[in-house]
């Protein structure tokens, strides 16, 4: 018998999991505060869960698929254009946290020094933060700049699972070859949680299952 996969694909919830998953994400989710500096962030008084990508790589387009609501998070077609940690309050539930894209091509570096400063400094230190999603693109696979991302959280010692956002833009024939990169990347980092999550914000794919893992996190 072969050895299972490293870093399977998550599996379809069952139906409570799927159900408490959608009543999480039905009652109403609101933008709380951006964020720029360590001292603005809002109290640690529930559980929160963060999500991280290379700028483009559709983090705000899954926020709002996650959330059902169109115009939550700023989508924009400039890269890095978010300089702010956003806080977005579920009722009864997880904050979720949008955090400045990573890889920014066209931004000052000042700026982009300021973005890195207060994303390092609140990963490492937001003691309520349950898991970290890291957004890869699934036409691209994880790229060195995720790697450092994952590094800092595998120093930070937070839990955090690779989401692969834009499914339906890769080719059946592709797929296999991009999930084996992203298996060997993740393999190397031991805050990476074993279970890789297929997206698409656009189609709707991997939305309830992303939305059941989020209601489940305690």
């Amino acid at each position: 018998m072969s050895a299972p996969l490293p870093f399977p694909l998550a599996e379809a919830p069952d139906d409570a999991a799927r159900e408490a998953g959608r009543l999480l994400f039905a009652a109403p989710t609101e933008f709380l505060k951006g964020v720029v500096a360590m001292s603005g962030l809002p109290p640690d008084d529930r559980l929160e869960v963060c999500f991280a990508g290379r700028s483009n790589v559709g983090k705000s387009s899954l926020i709002n698929a996650l959330t059902g609501r169109k115009g939550l998070a700023r989508a924009s077609n400039t890269p890095g254009r978010t300089q702010e940690i956003n806080f977005f309050t579920t009722t009864d539930g997880p904050y979720l946290v949008d955090l400045p894209g990573y890889g920014y091509a066209n931004a000052p570096l000042p700026i982009v020094e300021k973005w890195q400063r207060l994303l390092k400094s609140y990963l490492s230190g937001r003691a309520t933060l349950r898991r970290a999603f890291v957004l890869i693109d699934a036409r691209h696979g994880v790229k060195d700049v995720d790697d450092e991302i994952m590094s800092l959280l595998d120093r930070s010692a937070v839990t955090f699972q690779a989401v692969l956002t834009k499914a339906d833009k890769v080719k059946a024939t592709d797929r296999e070859k991009i999930l084996k990169q992203v298996r060997e990347r993740l393999s190397k980092h031991p805050a990476a949680y074993p279970e890789l999550v297929l997206t698409s914000s656009e189609k709707g794919d991997g939305i309830a299952t992303l939305r059941a893992i989020i209601a489940g996190l305690d």
